[in-house]
């Protein structure tokens, strides 16, 4: 079998996947536009449960994926989900004196990953998921869901 097309341009698609995020977000640099997407990925995973966690990291392109599952204790306790307000003050927690992030973090992070996903792949994950994950991966700053079933970004 050969190689799989996600593992042949992996970094070529991460770094676009960053300048990306980079724009989206109005970020300066890239590390501070990875440190943001890392925030956020790790945000949201503390509220899923392993299961949902693996079915989400699935849909990931492979270097988002292994940004998301690195350095996992799947034992911690899961945080609630709360509001875009909590996802957004922890996510712009990790290395505080380091992170950049600004206040729409999470839909600065999802505009662009959803540019970079399987929209219908990743559609189809987020219906499978609580609807608070459908509501964390939103693009409308007021947290509402999208219709993640169309399949659009």
């Amino acid at each position: 079998m050969p190689m799989p097309l996600e593992y042949q341009h992996t970094t070529e698609d991460f770094e676009r996947f960053l300048a990306d995020a980079r724009e989206t977000s109005g970020l300066a640099t890239r590390n501070q536009v990875y440190t943001m997407v890392q925030a956020v990925l790790l945000t949201f995973r503390r509220r899923l449960s392993l299961a949902d966690a693996l079915r989400f990291a699935g849909v990931l392109p492979p270097v988002v994926r292994a940004i998301f599952v690195a350095d996992w204790d799947p034992d911690a306790p899961r945080a609630p989900f709360g509001d875009r307000a909590d996802w957004t003050r922890e996510a712009q927690a990790l290395r505080r004196h380091h992170n950049f992030a600004p206040d729409t973090c999470i839909a600065d992070t999802a505009r662009a990953l959803r540019r970079h996903v399987d929209a219908a792949a990743f559609a189809a994950v987020l219906d499978r998921l609580p609807t608070e994950a459908r509501d964390f991966w939103s693009v409308d700053q007021a947290g509402g869901s999208l219709a993640s079933s169309s399949g659009s970004a």
